[in-house]
């Protein structure tokens, strides 16, 4: 029986990468042009596979909306395979909510058109979440394809017993953490093992020659895979030609044009009982590590942080305003979120998250995240208005000021809350600007508190109060400009609910309050204590913690490292024989800035001296496109300082220390980390990942020569025995390292680099990330294993600010304080609150970070029945139960 070969032309599109956005887009232009006529013209021509995503459609009507029905009827009659996704995403450095938003509006998109390919489709991403085949599954798909992440060794088609992530075969089984399995689909040979293929005898014989033993050497099955395109490639539009020459040159095979429904659909039909099976994430553990592509994650890190901020805002503020809204309005702002959504995803294509472009891709990419941003902020606005205007503030005094607080996380939270409550108002039709504004700010103010809705008095911060413009805009009539008087309330709120509010207002009283306790030890400005820590910040602005809980003493935490880098935005490279920068022994300026019953915060000053720039040698060698490995560049020997300033936070009864650090800089060539040794005995280590907190070794495998070993994260990584942890958390500061040295955790703050790297030289001076940056992150510090998921939930509830609205007293229907829905689960992480796409369920989503099945209980007040649905918000018809399994994810809908 002869072998078959299976030809599917497609070309890896990259919506922007070496070239700026315009340039790949008017090329693409071409390519569709081009398979259009082909499809037409060419009856033998069977079909082009559109790389997976659906973006492609929008991008080319853009330019030839008169195309449309071409492009209908090409996709109707089976020669342009769309979907299923909508862009090719980096799934490592976007959110879970944002990887199941690319597969809804990617699902959605296809829709409009015809059904979509049903491949779950990872050519380039750099590595494979470990969650993959659990999402897959939930979204219908039973087959995922991937370039990277696993090894094939292909001698004799064995696999070495200690090594856990590589494959016999390009096809495989790939179980994720909770036992989902799927058909992996490994690109041994590349996407591009087929492409170009000569229609000349003599060429042809030597191409296909070599290129079927390069595919043999790893197909589980006679059914062989040849991938007849690359990055960009146009349309080979003498493909049916190449393919008839082959079939009169290799009599022994079967070569036809072909596309993925046929050929999965063979080779699972012939699949060998035994293909071997890889598990959890994929990210080339098994190789050298030179290029698992993971020191992206701090390329351009001002990126990250765009994106987290941006996510927070849609997935976790206005989404659950939004659904907390619905049940007042019956309206949910579909249309408009997914717009927002749809500028937030063409950000996360890997080559453009990953900060791996050229500057002027980069450049393009804040406005999105602006424009994104700035529509959930807008929706977050409309729906807090309609459910601050419900929420009953008839308890509060006459002549108080109002406001409500809400905690939209999915967690109880705790944490300070600032807000600035409106006192005075004069609206310009009540005189001149100017003469407004002076008679508010001479006009005596009152003495304030903040009280809640039973009158208690709470400890708060008030400012002194500010004139300043601002204005109004009715739905029903002009716009109202107005001079306002101020007051900024800074409060800690303590153990709200997940999805809950509760009303304060500052009311005038006859003296203000007194002061009642002190973090900070008297007679000093370097030691904080309350009920769970005590830290001292020691004269080089390293900390000493100790955990008064687990009575574990942690030392030189908060240590400033420096190091060059000759590297790219891919890959991280030190100078041969450099040695890092360290702040310790250095001397710190260090002073209180506040210190009151619940907050108190210190501010660190320290100055390193470090190398201006790399030498002269790099830039030639960039020219030269000399490989970064073998490069001999080293650092400068012009100095320039580095003026690092940092806040540390306590507040009272925290297990939990906030940090901001803020830099300018002005050297390049360099990166800046954070370290904090553990001293704790442990092999492996734990980070947040896509629907998943995994578990992962702190040694490389043997086969691993890079002398780093970056890893991605989210939200925190945490290192633990069975006495006590430490969990370093973040917000968009996606790379960190766990070094060998007393499992030391090295948070990258910042990575400078003067190239793209990859395939040529392509300069990216701005990639050096001068000027000033702002980094957020914090420790937390507990004792039992167990207790490790409360630091966990806490630092995903801190990159969710709480959101606050000042109102009037009125008398509505929704009570002063109240949770919208409860969440009890101590393993429990919740991603999204929100309405489903038809409007028929409220979707809460999460997953269980725990490698033990845990019970959950997730009830609503108003008692409507709860549907289990996968993720792509369809019911599955089976029974909501209590129990978790490990590692599962799980979506509910409430009947609306």
């Amino acid at each position: 029986m002869k072998k078959k070969v299976y030809i599917i032309s497609h070309s890896h599109w990259d919506r922007e990468w070496y070239m700026p956005y315009e340039q790949h887009h008017m090329r693409l232009v071409e390519l569709m042009d081009d398979i259009l006529e082909l499809a037409e013209k060419d009856p033998a021509f069977d079909s082009f596979h559109l790389d997976g995503q659906t973006i492609i459609l929008d991008d080319y009507l853009q330019i030839r909306p008169e195309r449309k029905a071409d492009v209908q009827k090409a996709i109707s009659e089976g020669k342009l395979k769309i979907g299923p996704f909508y862009i090719l995403q980096d799934d490592f450095l976007i959110s879970p909510e944002s990887n199941v938003r690319n597969m809804l509006i990617g699902k959605k998109e296809s829709e409009k058109w015809g059904a979509p390919v049903q491949l779950g489709y990872f050519p380039d991403t750099f590595g494979n979440m470990g969650q993959t085949p659990q999402m897959m599954k939930q979204a219908n798909l039973e087959v995922a394809a991937f370039g990277r992440g696993v090894k094939p060794v292909g001698f004799n088609n064995e696999v070495l017993e200690d090594e856990s992530y590589t494959s016999q075969y390009s096809e495989m089984w790939w179980q994720g953490p909770d036992g989902s399995e799927i058909l992996g689909l490994l690109f041994a040979n590349w996407y591009s093992n087929g492409n170009e293929i000569p229609t000349t005898k003599e060429a042809a014989i030597d191409f296909w020659t070599q290129k079927l033993a390069d595919v043999e050497r790893f197909a589980s099955t006679d059914h062989l895979l040849m991938m007849n395109g690359v990055d960009h490639q146009p349309v080979q539009k003498d493909i049916t030609q190449a393919i008839a020459l082959a079939n009169e040159l290799f009599p022994n095979y079967e070569f036809i044009h072909s596309n993925f429904d046929e050929y999965l659909k063979q080779v699972r039909q012939e699949l060998p009982e035994k293909v071997g099976t890889v598990y959890g994430e994929l990210t080339s553990q098994e190789t050298d590590g030179w290029f698992t592509l993971a020191n992206t994650a701090s390329a351009r890190v001002y990126l990250k942080q765009w994106n987290t901020k941006v996510e927070r805002q849609l997935e976790n503020i206005t989404e659950p305003l939004a659904a907390m809204a619905y049940e007042l309005t019956n309206n949910y702002p579909h249309d408009q979120l997914d717009y927002a959504w749809k500028l937030l995803l063409q950000n996360h294509p890997h080559d453009s998250i990953c900060g791996c472009s050229v500057d002027e891709v980069h450049r393009e990419m804040v406005p999105r995240f602006e424009k994104s941003y700035e529509v959930g902020r807008y929706l977050a606005s409309e729906a807090i208005r309609v459910l601050t205007e419900s929420i009953n503030t008839d308890a509060f005094p006459e002549n108080s000021h109002p406001f409500v607080v809400f905690n939209t996380s999915g967690y109880q939270k705790s944490g300070i809350v600032k807000v600035k409550v409106e006192i005075e108002r004069k609206t310009f039709s009540n005189g001149v600007p100017h003469e407004l504004w002076k008679t508010l700010a001479e006009k005596d103010t009152p003495v304030f508190e903040v009280i809640d809705h039973h009158g208690k008095s709470i400890p708060a911060i008030l400012s002194h109060p500010e004139v300043g413009f601002d204005y109004d805009l009715p739905k029903d009539r002009f716009r109202v400009p107005y001079m306002a008087k101020m007051i900024e309330v800074e409060m800690r709120i303590e153990d709200m609910p997940a999805f809950s509010w509760n009303s304060f207002a500052l009311k005038e009283t006859e003296s203000s309050q007194v002061k009642k306790s002190s973090m900070v030890k008297e007679g000093t400005t370097n030691q904080l204590e309350n009920s769970r820590l005590h830290v001292t910040i020691k004269t080089d602005g390293t900390l000493k913690v100790l955990d008064k809980i687990s009575g574990k003493q942690y030392d030189d935490l908060l240590m400033i490292e420096d190091t060059g880098d000759i590297g790219n935005e891919y890959i991280f490279k030190q100078p041969e024989g450099s040695e890092p920068i360290l702040s310790k022994g250095l001397p710190a300026e260090i002073t209180v800035i506040k210190d009151e019953s619940f907050i108190a915060q210190v501010k660190m000053v320290q100055r390193l001296m470090i190398p201006e720039s790399a030498d002269q040698l790099l830039e030639q060698e960039q020219q030269a496109v000399i490989d970064f490995r073998y490069r001999k560049a080293g650092r400068s020997s012009k100095m320039t300082e580095l003026l690092v300033e940092t806040v540390i936070t306590m507040e009272n009864d925290s297990a939990y220390l906030g940090i901001e650090t803020t830099i300018d800089n002005q050297s390049r060539d360099h990166r800046l980390r954070i370290l904090f040794p553990t001293t704790i005995q442990a092999e492996t280590h734990e980070a947040d990942s896509i629907y998943e907190v995994v578990t992962r070794p702190n040694q490389v495998s043997k086969s691993w020569e890079n002398p780093t070993n970056p890893q991605h994260q989210h939200a925190f990584v945490n290192i633990h025995d069975e006495i006590a942890g430490i969990t370093v958390s973040n917000f968009g500061l996606n790379e960190y390292e766990v070094l060998p040295s007393d499992n030391t955790i090295a948070l990258t703050l910042l990575r400078s680099v003067g190239e793209m790297g990859d395939w040529g030289y392509f300069p990216t001076p701005e990639a050096q990330c001068l000027g000033q940056h702002v980094f957020a992150y914090g420790l937390a510090f507990h004792g039992r294993p167990s207790e490790r998921f409360k630091t966990y939930q806490h630092a995903y509830a801190t990159q969710i600010p709480f959101s606050v609205e000042q109102t009037t007293k009125h008398h509505e229907c929704l009570e002063p304080k109240d949770a919208y829905l409860t969440i009890t689960g101590d393993t429990f992480a919740t991603t999204a609150l929100k309405n489903s796409e038809d409007d028929q369920h409220l979707v809460l989503r999460g997953f269980n970070m725990s490698d033990e099945s845990c019970k959950i209980k997730i009830e609503k007040k108003s008692r409507e029945k709860a549907s289990l649905l996968n993720l792509l918000e369809e019911k599955q018809g089976e029974e909501v139960k209590s129990d978790l399994r490990a590692y599962e994810i799980r979506t509910i809908g409430f009947d609306r």
